[in-house]
């Protein structure tokens, strides 16, 4: 998916096979076994006919947000980057010196807000007007949210009108047009495009936290939740309200509004040929959703998500007055999905008409096609891989383009859907056996050249066993870098095999590929325990207890540092100074292991709050670190102080939980919402994902420690 430092966050410790216990040694092995098989293999070929070409290799961007062309003008690109800039540069720009400044802004980008959408006037360029739609932050006279439960603003959403006397550059002051309070950080939504109809239009989110605690999807009293349509083109004032708007003249619902019920709509655009109005609404927990948005359309939020009751993977929507969605994802398949464009290019004919559209977890992009009985069926036709798919962007022409982003250095990649010519033969091995990790006549036995490790606080998996083993090409070694996070190097493999009850279940293999990105893959071991087969997709299998895969966090110097078993040698030893003394760091270790950063097992005899911050680590901070994925302001890496967290006594930015008010409230586990998310077996769940069993060992950690806290730092 992206590339980053490889996740990793609960190694099971091997046991010996022998009779005798493994015994105490200096290093568990002598030499660095050969590794000529468990090599990361190419990934997986999708022979749909369609490829992604980065475009603009020699140009740098910065967390590049939206990609577009002025009317009329197919010589040049527009990118909007998040930290407030417009940059334009010519169609055959080779580097850096051919990208300029077009236009800048002074944003807050705290949480999602930032620079998130650009318009050019469909007059321009005899018209010389450009629409910037952003947030900033509030200042005095700046209104209030529509929301009971948040009566503050957090950010401003804007829309300004800037001016352009020489049409290269746009001129300052602009004038802001729309300013709405925004009650959280997130879902701010922001595209803005015009209309065929020479409208204004402007997506919203509901404004923010989980579960829509302002309410704003269904109040038309609130311009949160909602795609907006304006006239621009009035001779005087900031705009006008159309007199075709479904609430036009209403003296209860705001004016502005042209459909509703929406959660964050982050990216949409209208068919170039047709005009509809197409849609990707972010979900919450559970599912993912396209619209085709009509005038005074109810598109369900917050009481639908897809199809579905909100957070119901059962239960079916069935409110009257409510619109579907044209199509669903489960989060299997797509995280947060981003909106795209109805093809209307000429160099891929067999798209012409079809919705293209991704996912900006996944990095999955499909095109929606229709079935012999006229269903709406997805298809699989790329995927973004060492980056997260922000959004996509359309030429002219009608092609259609991806805007990438690393989210860990918002170092930007701007790609081009192309026909993709003859395919390989697709070589992925379909069996676990067939994978060079595992002996091929003994599946269940790591090949020789794996290496097998643990660590100190484990990433609770609903109670699932597992053995774990590292891979690592011959002649490469492993960096550390400053946070003492490994960094491992192309080619390698981490293997985990889950068992439950005694029975093996999967064997996940993550491979680190040739582009720098991880991609995992699962295999689920046969009726017969003999061999593996390769997941295409996503399954739930009854097991009587459930397993269920988690998201792995970070491989560190501080998980490592403990004893574990060597089988091939039967001795038990340090793992870094095992791994130091083959060979396999970039560089030699700082120091002696006992000397090193050690992570508190949390189930041992450490103090409280060391095993309570290790579990958090372990479970939570792969994705609540800066730049990390997570929501909010939290950052739970364990070398960070308790103040530094910003947890105690804070504000969720996400809202209220179960009547829970702070992240951490000391003393109250009942008022944190810390503890409620671990607690809960809903959407507000914590980890979102791949667990579907509450740890009691880890909540009562967590609970024991806010109770023990009587103030904050």
């Amino acid at each position: 998916m992206q590339r980053f430092l490889w996740p990793i966050a609960t190694l099971l410790a091997v046991t010996s096979c022998g009779d005798d216990g493994p015994v105490s040694a200096p290093f568990g092995l002598d030499k660095r076994p050969a590794n000529p098989t468990c090599i990361a293999k190419q990934r997986p070929v999708l022979n749909t006919g369609v490829k992604l070409q980065q475009q603009w290799t020699g140009v740098t961007f910065n967390q590049p947000l939206y990609l577009t062309q002025a009317p009329g003008d197919s010589t040049q690109w527009y990118e909007v980057e998040r930290q407030g800039k417009v940059r334009v540069f010519p169609t055959g720009a080779t580097g850096n010196t051919q990208i300029r400044d077009f236009a800048s802004v002074t944003v807050d980008a705290t949480g999602e807000g930032g620079l998130l959408g650009l318009a050019f006037h469909p007059g321009w360029p005899n018209k010389r007007e450009v629409y910037l739609s952003y947030t900033r932050t509030p200042g005095a006279g700046d209104p209030m949210p529509v929301c009971p439960a948040q009566m503050r603003s957090e950010l401003i959403s804007i829309v300004s009108r800037f001016q352009s006397s020489n049409g290269t550059s746009l001129d300052s002051p602009a004038d802001e047009i729309l300013k709405v309070g925004q009650p959280f950080t997130n879902h701010k939504g922001g595209n803005i495009q015009f209309g065929f109809d020479g409208m204004l239009y402007l997506g919203l989110g509901d404004g923010g936290s989980g579960d829509d605690p302002c309410g704003s999807g269904q109040n038309t009293a609130s311009l949160l939740g909602k795609l907006l349509r304006l006239d621009v083109n009035a001779p005087a004032g900031m705009y006008k309200i159309p007199t075709d708007n479904p609430f036009a003249g209403s003296a209860t619902a705001r004016q502005e509004i042209w459909a509703y019920g929406l959660r964050n709509p982050w990216r949409w655009s209208f068919d170039k040929a047709s005009g509809e109005l197409w849609v990707g609404d972010v979900g919450q927990n559970t599912w993912e959703e396209v619209d085709r948005v009509v005038k005074g359309g109810n598109y369900g939020w917050n009481t639908c998500e897809g199809f579905h009751q909100r957070g119901s993977t059962a239960n079916l929507c069935n409110t009257p007055g409510l619109i579907d969605p044209i199509v669903e994802h489960p989060r299997s398949e797509a995280q947060s999905i981003t909106g795209g464009y109805v093809y209307r290019g000429t160099a891929m004919p067999s798209l012409i008409g079809t919705y293209i559209y991704g996912d900006y977890i996944t990095g999955n992009i499909w095109a929606l096609t229709y079935d012999v009985n006229n269903k709406p069926t997805p298809k699989l036709i790329a995927k973004v891989t060492a980056s997260t798919l922000v959004s996509f962007g359309q030429g002219n022409d009608g092609e259609i383009y991806t805007v990438q982003m690393d989210p860990a250095t918002g170092a930007g990649t701007l790609s081009k859907l192309m026909p993709s010519g003859p395919q390989p033969t697709d070589n992925f091995p379909q069996l676990l056996s067939q994978t060079g990790c595992v002996d091929p006549r003994d599946p269940a036995q790591p090949a020789e050249g794996l290496i097998p490790y643990d660590v100190n606080s484990p990433l609770w998996s609903d109670g699932a066993d597992k053995q774990r083993y590292l891979a690592i090409p011959d002649g490469a070694t492993i960096a550390i870098n400053a946070d003492q996070d490994w960094d491992l190097p192309i080619g390698s493999v981490a293997m985990k095999t889950f068992s439950v009850g005694g029975k093996r279940v999967e064997t996940r293999l993550f491979m680190r590929h040739d582009d720098g990105g991880w991609a995992g893959y699962t295999y689920e071991w046969n009726d017969d325990g003999k061999d593996a087969t390769l997941l295409s997709g996503s399954k739930l299998k009854t097991l009587g207890a459930a397993a269920s895969w988690a998201y792995p966090s970070r491989l560190e110097t501080a998980q490592l540092n403990r004893d574990g078993v060597y089988p091939s040698t039967n001795r038990r030893s340090n793992q870094l100074a095992t791994l130091d003394h083959i060979g396999l760091f970039s560089a030699p270790l700082a120091g002696k292991p006992a000397d090193l950063p050690r992570l508190p097992e949390p189930g041992g005899n450490d103090p409280l709050e060391t095993r309570a911050r290790s579990y958090l680590h372990g479970n939570c901070s792969h994705c609540h670190r800066p730049m990390g994925g997570g929501q909010g302001t939290m950052d739970l890496r364990y070398a960070q102080s308790l103040k530094d967290t910003v947890t105690c006594n804070a504000d969720n930015t996400q809202g209220t939980v179960d009547g829970a008010t702070k992240l951490i409230a000391p003393g109250a586990p009942d008022m944190s919402i810390m503890s409620q998310r671990l607690h809960a077996t809903d959407s507000k769940r914590m980890p979102p994902v791949a667990v579907s069993v509450t740890d009691p060992l880890g909540t009562k950690l967590i609970d024991d420690w806010i109770s023990s806290l009587t103030t904050c730092p």
